[in-house]
């Protein structure tokens, strides 16, 4: 209720596809990191190895699992070989969806990049 005593109308959910994709920065780092090489798939320890310390072994793998939510980033998981022991790993590669979101992701930074660089003018 508000105050002058009138319930509130409920908002209708809005479709997912009307939703605009949203991009923390460690997940345009994993992107960008895929992105380097997009035939190559990298399991979530080599994306930690390979960001120099901008990832941690402690987020990356709830950063993919966000990302693949999202449709960003797909998996499999590695078919076990004989002279490797323990459990196969899980390979992820950037999808079609998760590298135009980076696009546009970096095409709106550069923007406000050159907004800031322009004193804000608009």
């Amino acid at each position: 209720m508000t105050g002058s005593n009138h319930p509130r109308k409920a908002r209708p959910e809005r479709e997912a596809e009307e939703r605009v994709p949203s991009l923390s920065g460690k997940e345009a780092l994993v992107l960008e990191l895929l992105l380097e090489n997009p035939t190559k798939e990298m399991y979530g320890l080599e994306m930690v190895a390979g960001s120099r310390n901008r990832l941690k072994r402690g987020t990356v793998y709830v950063t993919l699992d966000r990302m693949e939510d999202k449709g960003y980033v797909e998996s499999r998981q590695e078919k076990p070989r004989p002279d490797q022991s323990g459990l196969p790993r899980r390979l992820y590669r950037v999808t079609g969806y998760g590298q135009k979101v980076f696009e546009i992701w970096e095409m709106a930074r550069n923007v406000g990049h050159m907004r800031a660089e322009l004193g804000g003018v608009s």
